[in-house]
């Protein structure tokens, strides 16, 4: 049996983490996931999916994700009841997060959000080597067009092959 989901999509409204008695985070969020398909008006459809998430999941979600950034969410799908106040049972579907990604490329105009100032910046100092028809090569000496590449008389292979080693 496989209870497995991944999906992409954008968070719906900026989470809220909650501890419960004994300390454990938790947050509950919902992710727009877009259908493939558009409706009869050409609008995309979007799927509102329930998410819940545990401890630095929770923690990671509720520091770096806000609403509307895109993010990756890998989990299992689990359904529960519980009674509300009126005493009428209640059915849940959601998806408990095994891991999560936020997706959202950081915008260099907007305050830091918690990630680092000193964030990794590619160096576009490196230079590729050159290999000017390999003279860089000691080994090596490229043929001269129009030169022929055959071997002399004196380096010629004398190879003999009876007609019963040939496979055809």
């Amino acid at each position: 049996m496989i209870n497995r989901v991944i999906l992409v999509g954008r968070i719906t409204r900026d989470p809220e983490i909650r501890y419960l008695q004994n300390g454990t985070a938790t947050v509950a969020f919902s992710i727009a996931v877009d259908r493939s398909y558009t409706g009869q008006n050409g609008e995309r459809q979007a799927d509102f999916i329930n998410c819940v998430a545990w401890r630095a999941q929770a923690e990671f979600i509720s520091r770096y994700i806000k609403k509307g950034y895109m993010m990756s969410v890998e989990g299992r799908i689990q359904t529960r009841q519980y009674q509300d106040q009126q005493g009428q049972t209640r059915y849940v579907t959601e998806v408990v997060c095994d891991s999560v990604s936020n997706l959202q490329p950081r915008d260099p105009n907007q305050a830091n959000n918690g990630y680092s100032q000193n964030a990794y910046q590619p160096n576009n100092s490196y230079q590729q080597p050159s290999y000017n028809n390999n003279q860089n090569y000691q080994g090596y000496q490229a043929p001269q067009r129009n030169q022929s590449i055959e071997p002399s008389n004196d380096q010629a292979l004398d190879i003999n092959i009876a007609d019963d080693d040939l496979p055809f």
